[in-house]
């Protein structure tokens, strides 16, 4: 259990570095709370199974001070071991004898103290904190010698961006990400965002539903229609998948693409690492004469994960 323990401490520390090097000043608060609190509970549960094999085993915490005890002393005898045995120590003249009383007894009154008891605890609380800051340090060592992803990510895609004139707009990270940037690409190319599903009505207050959840929408009514093409491609229980679409931050992916593309009648490239997808409508779309729109997408630039960032033509 402790061969798997340090394992998953040396894992932990490893995505720890990784994620703390791939943060951005906005979210380095956000990093840096998420590694405090992986780093707890590997601990707790850590902590709990250890206990949990004590108590099976019948082992009190004295019976466990004393096994601490036990290996201490194995090794304080190996290290015992290695040591050279001292040259013997030359002959001493003979001391005075009111000098050899007053040695003899402080010799009495160090041999009557009391020895203080050793903390085995903090011992082992201290040799478990060394071992974690040297898988911490080791864990950073990797990370460091790791390919920077998000540049090269960033790197491979930048060309495509200026072969096709595009202006890359930043979308907020929140889970509807893909939703928003379609939106905002739509907007771009001045196409109305209820082409692809009727409008509610609006509240008492005169509020409009958000742009990215028109879209979400339009996304989740398409599902619906062509549920025959679509509810194969779905885990789970397809009801209920359409409801977090429409209602939740549900992550949208390539089905959600396809289904936008045919709900709008425009195809949708998707840049990513150099590459361009191309996402058409499918057979008996909306439109014949199909308007184009552009997303980037990223796998490593973004510390929550993937990422969808709108593509706007540049203007003249």
């Amino acid at each position: 259990m402790e061969a798997r323990h340090i394992k998953e401490q040396r894992e932990l520390q490893s995505r720890i570095a990784n994620k703390k090097r791939n943060a951005t000043k906005k979210t380095r608060n956000y990093i840096n709370d998420e590694c405090a609190r992986m780093e707890w509970e590997l601990r707790d549960r850590q902590q709990r199974e250890m206990g949990e094999l004590r108590r099976k085993l019948g082992l009190s915490e004295e019976a466990a001070e004393q096994e601490d005890e036990l290996v201490d002393g194995i090794k304080e005898v190996k290290l015992d071991d290695e040591v050279p045995a001292p040259a013997p120590a030359p002959a001493q003249k003979p001391q005075p004898e009111p000098q050899q009383q007053q040695q003899q007894q402080q010799q009495q009154q160090q041999q009557q103290q009391p020895k203080k008891k050793r903390n085995r605890h903090k011992e082992r609380l201290a040799r478990k904190q060394a071992q974690t800051e040297a898988l911490m340090a080791q864990a950073e060592a990797e990370a460091a010698a790791m390919p920077d992803q998000r540049a090269r990510e960033r790197q491979a895609m930048q060309p495509v961006f200026d072969l096709h004139g595009l202006v890359e707009q930043p979308i907020e990270p929140d889970g509807h990400c893909m939703f928003a940037a379609i939106a905002d690409a739509l907007a771009d190319q001045a196409i109305d965002l209820y082409k692809g599903v009727a409008p509610l009505p609006e509240d008492g207050e005169g509020k409009k539903e958000p742009p990215y959840k028109i879209v979400r929408r339009a996304a989740a009514e398409r599902l619906v229609r062509h549920r025959d093409v679509f509810e194969g491609f779905v885990e789970g229980d397809f009801e209920e998948y359409v409801r977090k679409i429409r209602d939740t931050g549900e992550w949208g992916g390539q089905v959600e693409l396809l289904a936008l593309a045919t709900a709008y009648g425009v195809e949708i490239k998707v840049v990513q690492e150099g590459r361009v997808e191309t996402v058409s409508p499918m057979e008996g779309g909306d439109d014949e004469e199909r308007e184009t729109i552009w997303l980037a997408y990223y796998r490593h630039d973004y510390s929550l994960g993937e990422h969808y960032n709108s593509l706007r033509r540049k203007s003249d």
